[in-house]
């Protein structure tokens, strides 16, 4: 993008080249080149530097498609047991301490890890 170019978000600044622009993905940071607003603050990245970024969280496991992993339910006297797989344990350091928070939207349930 040029310097002389106005902002699409404000339409009242001019775009400035910003070589600190940071995006946060599942916890990691990385630092993008682009353009940032001079009124507003809005950033901009272009193309070729948003894939750079992709590659970068594709190859640190952080991109791509979500987990799915089939697991049988079990039933005793005091309810139905999930068992979460070893693998996935590991990757999110989970200790069997933690408190969790299921949501349903539709026939899907999410899990979040509160606290430990």
């Amino acid at each position: 993008m040029s310097k002389t170019m106005k902002c699409p978000s404000c339409e009242q600044g001019t775009l400035a080249p910003a070589s600190d622009i940071i995006s946060e993905i599942d916890g990691h940071f990385f630092v993008e080149v682009g353009d940032r607003c001079a009124q507003c603050g809005e950033e901009f990245i272009g193309e070729k530097e948003g894939q750079k970024m992709i590659e970068a969280a594709k190859k640190l496991g952080l991109w791509g498609e979500p987990i799915k992993l089939g697991r049988k339910l079990t039933k005793t006297s005091r309810g139905i047991i999930f068992r979460l797989p070893k693998d996935l344990e590991k990757s999110l350091h989970i200790k069997g301490n933690e408190h969790i928070a299921f949501s349903r939207a539709g026939k899907r349930i999410y899990i979040d890890i509160l606290s430990a």
